[in-house]
């Protein structure tokens, strides 16, 4: 590559040692050619100790319960992405890319991660599958998302959901893809419809705090401009929960009669 764009590694300013744990994992479509991975330019030196790669014959894969092109996320991405979903489909390979680390006071493993994504794009991979984030990428979408100069913005690493909750002049506002921080997703539930945008600019946030080492405790208020109380911090979930398959922290908006 003969301009190559460097993963930076931030440091996490509000960072305190915790015993919260990174997960990252993904798959990688392809037909990929039997050569060293070419991941140094873009910064990294290979995938950061506790990660691994698993090679599979994607016509194999398919058969597995979790198989990411089948199913509810299977028919999504069809919908969603169906260039990047043929591609993938059509591939004869599939690389299983995943790890857990101990929370860090920087992103250096991320970094090294992405790097090899990189390198393995460059090299026969033709889709990323990043299911933290329920998304299908064609190689290049992938590129022009995360091979940024200075860096992909933090948004770029999560998603950020909408739905109607039971009440239909309500709104939940939800995040996935802490788990790449070792953090909680954010969940802010029974927000009005017309202050939509208002929330999910503090979902995103607090979930940037979070990416940057931030930490919630059960119970801790939280200043918001125009609700008269702020909001309270409330924990919750785990790894099986269908919503986030991560732990959360949640806020309730308060009733039109208390804003």
């Amino acid at each position: 590559m003969s301009n190559p764009i460097y993963f930076p590694a931030w440091q996490r300013p509000h960072w305190q040692p915790s015993d919260e744990e990174i997960i990252l994992h993904f798959y990688v479509f392809g037909d990929f050619k039997p050569i060293r991975v070419p991941s140094e330019p873009y910064g990294s030196d290979g995938l950061p100790e506790g990660m691994e790669v698993n090679s599979y014959h994607n016509s194999v894969l398919r058969d597995w319960e979790g198989y990411p092109l089948k199913g509810a996320l299977g028919d999504l991405f069809k919908n969603d992405a169906p260039e990047a979903f043929e591609a993938a489909t059509k591939a004869p390979q599939v690389l299983v890319v995943r790890g857990r680390f101990k929370d860090s006071r920087d992103t250096g493993y991320l970094r090294d991660t992405f790097g090899v994504l990189a390198g393995l794009l460059d090299i026969g991979g033709v889709a990323i599958v990043d299911p933290q984030i329920l998304s299908l990428f064609t190689a290049e979408e992938w590129r022009h998302r995360y091979l940024i100069k200075d860096g992909a913005p933090l948004r770029n690493h999560m998603l950020i959901l909408r739905d109607q909750e039971e009440d239909t002049r309500r709104i939940w506002i939800h995040t996935r893809g802490m788990r790449k921080f070792g953090r909680p997703d954010i969940s802010v539930h029974n927000v009005p419809v017309e202050q939509g945008d208002h929330a999910g600019a503090l979902c995103q946030r607090l979930a940037e705090l979070e990416a940057l080492g931030a930490h919630f405790t059960d119970g801790q208020p939280l200043e918001v401009d125009g609700i008269v109380g702020g909001l309270i911090a409330e924990l919750g979930g785990g790894y099986d929960d269908p919503h986030f398959n991560n732990t959360y922290v949640e806020f309730y908006w308060p009733g039109a009669d208390e804003v």
